[in-house]
């Protein structure tokens, strides 16, 4: 699934303000229950059970939060880039200030995983975080975000 399918342009936030791990989650549950028609709380307390596990701080600068909610029709993305990084108890202890949420219906099975997958290998490439952190034009953002994915399928 390419990521245009799942990341609307409405869905990017370029400058999103947090001063906290807990806030940033927070502000993307609000934004995401908009979008997705879902009670904020619910992903709210989806993505902070998921981060009980571990922290999904994957490195870099980069967190890709996720989880899993029942009656969701299909997997929606969000991307957020921090205006300050934050501490996000990332794998490498370093703060984060790219941040794309992931949430996929119960059943998604092997779906949500190739695209966690996907996402987390775009996001590794240092060429694309460069660009997604010089640029605050959501739409620039939204574009690079889904022209990289769909290279990155073919």
């Amino acid at each position: 699934m390419p990521l245009a399918d799942l990341l609307a342009p409405e869905a990017v936030f370029p400058s999103l303000r947090a001063s906290s791990k807990k806030q940033a989650l927070q502000e993307l549950a609000l934004h995401a229950a908009d979008l997705a028609g879902r009670d904020q709380r619910e992903i709210f307390e989806t993505l902070l059970q998921r981060e009980r596990l571990g922290s999904t701080g994957v490195g870099n600068g980069i967190a890709i939060p996720h989880g899993k909610l029942a009656g969701l029709p299909r997997l929606f993305g969000a991307f957020a880039r921090l205006e300050k990084p934050i501490d996000f108890e990332s794998l490498d202890g370093e703060p984060v200030d790219l941040i794309f949420l992931l949430l996929a219906p119960e059943a998604a099975g092997a779906d949500h995983l190739k695209a966690l997958a996907r996402v987390a290998r775009m996001l590794r490439d240092p060429a694309v975080a460069e660009k997604l952190r010089a640029t605050r034009d959501g739409g620039a953002i939204h574009a690079l975000l889904t022209a990289t994915s769909a290279s990155d399928a073919a």
